[in-house]
């Protein structure tokens, strides 16, 4: 009886692996292809709208404005990216993909922010603790950001039983450190009709 209850037992624990023979096809695609299944804001919207909206405000006065007056391209920190929309968005994702347009650009120098720089920050102090002083990274030496980049993704959703339009509105602003004055606020619109 003993060993009756085991081998139902084992019976029972072994069935899913053996009753779930669905395979899946799954197919390798460029990673910069545009598929969008669901309508929901996806690795394309992230991608392209950092990238117009790093190109519109590396086009604005403003950077020109900086350089004359300082003689030096300015230093850029990404701060948050607020999330207001109706779903789950990746944006550190968003972030990372407004970082490496920045970076390319080669316009604006681009310096590390929150938690991430705290770890460098931790590395630095090990250094100073650990490391030979002729090896050690310094104290003091960090680049102060002449301007933070900040902003939100929003969203409006209009349904009705068979379709709905999804709205994506990403807005952008850089503002000086120094003075707290706004000097580029950007936005992207999407519209998505999801059937």
């Amino acid at each position: 009886m003993k060993n009756l209850k085991a081998l139902l037992f084992i019976a029972l624990l072994a069935t899913p692996f053996f009753s779930c023979n669905n395979t899946k096809q799954v197919t390798r695609v460029e990673e910069d292809a545009v598929i969008d299944l669901s309508g929901r804001w996806n690795d394309t919207d992230s991608r392209l709208v950092a990238e117009e909206m790093v190109s519109d405000m590396l086009m604005r006065p403003w950077l020109e404005e900086f350089e004359k007056g300082t003689g030096r391209r300015p230093v850029v920190i990404v701060g948050l990216v607020r999330n207001k929309s109706h779903e789950h968005i990746a944006t550190d994702t968003y972030i990372k993909d407004i970082e490496k347009a920045i970076l390319n650009s080669g316009k604006v120098r681009l310096v590390q922010a929150g938690d991430a720089r705290e770890e460098l920050r931790k590395e630095r102090a090990d250094q100073n603790e650990f490391a030979s002083a002729a090896t050690a990274a310094k104290w003091g030496k960090e680049l102060g950001a002449d301007f933070m980049l900040q902003g939100l993704v929003n969203s409006i959703v209009d349904s009705n039983s068979k379709q709905k339009v999804v709205y994506y509105q990403t807005d952008l602003e850089l503002v000086n450190l120094e003075t707290n004055e706004k000097v580029w606020i950007g936005d992207k619109k999407i519209k998505k009709v999801v059937e």
